[in-house]
């Protein structure tokens, strides 16, 4: 095969570009990736809630029209969940762990899919999955769920802390294509955005068919009956629902979910802790289990 980069894989004042620009100046020895062993987002990335943290980002995303709406209309999701759910966390996985070649290669196939989606509203208004401020929607739901899901299961972090896992992840808003000054840096900024946003946010057809797939993914029926896979799942997407907003909850009017009625946010928050510590000591007889396969593969990378 020829080389493939060209001018948009080479620009340095396209953001994505500055982002791996910017690592390989930090760079002594091994390639740390966008964030390094340092850093409050391998802390963050590596706990034992991420996935409840994942499906809360799930639900909280489906909120925006135009964004379910393109998912919808483009994605494959309710046909494949567990593919899509396979390649999301693929994606945060090497853009976490990866090396700051292999990040920028996972960004750069990204926005390769994003330049490819467009499409209309039922109102006739044109989108594209590359629009700035859709691209703004999911990098904010993912942050922000991923920082409160793991700090109210019992991850700690100062303030400080959480601020900087905030503008960390400016790096990961800049592989897709964003400048840094089109998304939050720190805890208050993405209070702010969410305050600004929620005007445009509602549940749409698009939504529901989203979330329940969430909470009920297709299984085959020797999983569902034969295992105790599909009471587990609905007890985890239970709590992430649990976790969201309160204003989303309300959005959403849904029934109390398996797994989640009559919580209140503070039996939540038991539960998230309770969940953690379960997941802690499974990993601790199990030492595989404590890392997984990018995280591994970067500790050996840098000598570890």
């Amino acid at each position: 095969m020829g080389d493939t980069t060209g001018p948009a894989d080479t620009d340095p004042t396209l953001p994505h570009v500055a982002a791996g620009a910017a690592v390989r100046r930090r760079v002594r020895g091994g390639d740390p990736g966008l964030f390094g062993p340092e850093s409050v987002t391998w802390r963050v990335h590596s706990d034992p809630l991420m996935g409840v943290a994942g499906l809360r980002a799930l639900l909280l995303q489906a909120l925006h029209p135009v964004a379910i709406h393109a998912v919808d209309e483009h994605s494959g999701y309710r046909e494949d969940p567990w593919g899509r759910l396979a390649r999301t966390a693929e994606y945060v996985g090497v853009t976490t762990y990866g090396s700051s070649t292999e990040a920028m290669l996972a960004g750069s196939r990204v926005r390769a899919v994003h330049a490819r989606v467009r499409g209309t509203m039922p109102d006739g208004v044109e989108y594209a999955a590359d629009d700035p401020q859709l691209l703004a929607w999911v990098h904010c739901c993912l942050v922000a769920s991923f920082l409160e899901i793991v700090t109210r299961g019992g991850l700690a972090l100062t303030g400080a802390e959480q601020d900087r896992y905030v503008a960390e992840q400016v790096s990961a808003a800049m592989l897709v294509g964003l400048e840094p000054d089109e998304v939050p840096h720190d805890r208050a900024g993405i209070v702010d955005y969410f305050s600004v946003i929620r005007p445009v946010l509602d549940v749409t057809p698009a939504a529901r068919r989203a979330a329940s797939v969430v909470v009920a993914p297709p299984m085959p029926a020797s999983v569902a009956l034969m295992t105790p896979a599909l009471p587990a799942w609905a007890g985890i997407a239970g709590l992430a629902f649990a976790a969201l907003p309160p204003w989303a909850r309300r959005l959403y009017a849904l029934p109390e979910l398996p797994g989640a009625a009559g919580l209140t946010d503070a039996a939540t928050t038991v539960a998230l802790k309770t969940m953690r510590t379960a997941l802690k000591g499974v990993q601790a007889v199990v030492p595989p289990l404590r890392e997984g396969p990018h995280q591994r593969a970067a500790r050996l990378r840098l000598g570890g």
